[in-house]
């Protein structure tokens, strides 16, 4: 199903091969977490889902929003994306430093969660100037999180200061 999926995309065959951006294994094992900003339902991991609610929980009662853009995905739903940006014109390369392949995202984990609040736009580096990246950064680790693509991160992606995993532990 990968292999089909990226030949489809136009995905390197070697994509991946270097041993930095790691294959992932999609999630079974998944609960409802509430619909995001735009309505449609996600879902995380059983122990993402409690650390989650548990961490906004403790935001929100700090006086911080954080709102949830996009916890799991599928290969397919990942190679939608992907579809989508390419059909608008995008290069593959410039899409892949943004999205990873099918199979390579961390979404697929049910682990990864991308974070927004009320004042910034979603899914941009302006978060990192709000009150909500502040308290994940302080915070974040006692739930179990961390920002998984720092600048200059090893697998090549850009900076995205919403993005957070839980580890695997």
């Amino acid at each position: 199903m990968l292999s089909e999926l990226h030949k489809e995309l136009g995905i390197p065959d070697d994509y991946g091969s270097d041993g930095l951006k790691p294959a992932y294994r999609e999630a079974t094992d998944l609960v409802e977490v509430g619909e995001n900003y735009v309505g449609r339902m996600q879902r995380l991991s059983v122990a993402t889902a409690d650390a989650w609610r548990e961490m906004q929980g403790a935001a929100a009662a700090d006086g911080v929003v954080l709102v949830l853009v996009s916890g799991y995905r599928s290969f397919e739903y990942q190679a939608g994306l992907i579809r989508k940006k390419i059909e608008s014109g995008q290069s593959l390369g410039e899409i892949l430093a943004v999205n990873a392949a099918p199979g390579f995202s961390e979404h697929h984990t049910g682990r990864a969660i991308d974070i927004a609040t009320p004042a910034s736009e979603p899914l941009t580096e302006e978060f990192e100037e709000t009150a909500a990246f502040t308290w994940l950064s302080q915070n974040a680790s006692r739930f179990g999180f961390s920002m998984t693509y720092p600048r200059n991160n090893p697998q090549g992606f850009i900076y995205e200061p919403w993005h957070w995993a839980k580890s695997a532990v």
